[in-house]
């Protein structure tokens, strides 16, 4: 089924990202992947970013983003891509966490009851599209900024 959700065939042992890594100690092992690959395995940054990340309402998001995108910074200025990537994927999963919330009733997008079918869009809540849209901004002032991008794209070159 091409609509099927991702994790329904995911292979812990072709998956790059281990929970069993330092990735500060061992930046090397670190890869950029897509999206929001190895955001909630890459510690220590899991454990430093995670406990900020909240998008119930926009008041919530605005705090939280902001507290992430101070976090990314910090790390740009330690010069520590790895952070500052995990931070921007933080406030990337910020946007597309809310974003389900809004468009499908609890934040469920597929019928596990049903083969996985996709559930009606539509029927999510408001505060949550308003959440979306403050992490949305933080994400690509994030993605924008000039010594992170020279930073990914060098670090993509290196080490994928």
């Amino acid at each position: 089924m091409a609509d099927s959700p991702s994790y329904l065939h995911f292979d812990k042992n072709v998956y790059v990202w281990k929970p069993d890594v330092d990735y500060r100690q061992h930046p090397e092992l670190y890869r950029v992947g897509k999206g929001e690959q190895g955001v909630l395995i890459c510690q220590p940054y899991k454990a430093e970013i995670g406990p900020l990340w909240r998008f119930k309402t926009e008041v919530i998001a605005i705090e939280s983003s902001e507290g992430i995108f101070d976090m990314f910074l910090n790390y740009l200025n330690q010069d520590d891509f790895v952070g500052a990537d995990m931070a921007r994927k933080y406030l990337q999963m910020g946007f597309t966490r809310a974003r389900r919330y809004a468009n499908y009733k609890g934040g469920k997008k597929y019928d596990k009851e049903h083969d996985f079918q996709l559930l009606e869009r539509g029927t999510g809540q408001q505060e949550k599209a308003d959440a979306a849209a403050v992490f949305y901004a933080k994400w690509k002032e994030a993605e924008s900024n000039s010594k992170y991008a020279q930073l990914k794209k060098e670090w993509k070159l290196l080490r994928g």
